[in-house]
This record gives C-alpha cells, structure tokens and sequence, in this order.
C-alpha cells in the first residue's frame, strides 16, 4: 500500500434503485451525497421522458452532467480571461510605483 495515498472508505449507495458498494478516497459522506444526487437526477429524467430503462436513463443523465460540466468549464475559461485582462495592467502599475522608470524623472 502507498503511504502517500489516501485511505479508501467503503460506502453504499442506491441509484436508481440499485445498491453499488464504493470504495471512495474521499469522505464517504460526500460520495453518499453525489449519489443521491445522481439519483435524483436519474429519477427526475425518468419522470419526464417516461422510460424506466436504466441504461436510457443512465445515459441522458451522463449528458445532462457533460452539458453542466461544459458550461461550468466554460464560465471558469470566462472568469481565469477576466482576471489575466486585470491583472495584467494591475501589475504593470504596482511595478511602475515600485520601480518608477528613472528616464522619466530626468529632466
């Protein structure tokens, strides 16, 4: 066993009305919760399209969270272009205030 990894905790979950046993590295209180979240997402597709074909549900919840992971990744790529386009000309202030450019102060 590597000493630097993490310890694995086993945790049962139902989605979709299916039992999993997981062995998760993270807390087992968080995996429970992200799958009651894909549960709930599996059972409110299922309700709405009007199939209880596990595999069609399954796969339209896998697009669902893809389409959310897209937008999340997309407002991130936003925010990192936001701050690189302010901190640039921060930046280039505080050296000037720091480093005042001496060919500007000779008279």
């Amino acid at each position: 066993m590597d000493p630097g990894a993490p310890d694995k905790q086993t945790v049962r979950v139902t989605i979709f009305n299916q039992t999993y046993t997981l062995r998760a590295s993270v807390n087992a209180d968080e995996t429970a919760a992200l799958a009651s979240r894909v549960d709930e997402i599996m059972a409110t597709i299922a309700a709405r399209a009007g199939s209880s074909d596990p595999t069609r549900v399954a796969v339209l919840a896998c697009l669902h969270l893809a389409d959310r992971l897209q937008s999340l990744e997309r407002q991130v790529s936003q925010i990192q272009e936001w701050c690189a386009s302010k901190t640039g000309p921060l930046a280039a202030m505080l050296d000037e205030v720091i480093e005042p450019d001496p060919s500007k102060n000779a008279s």
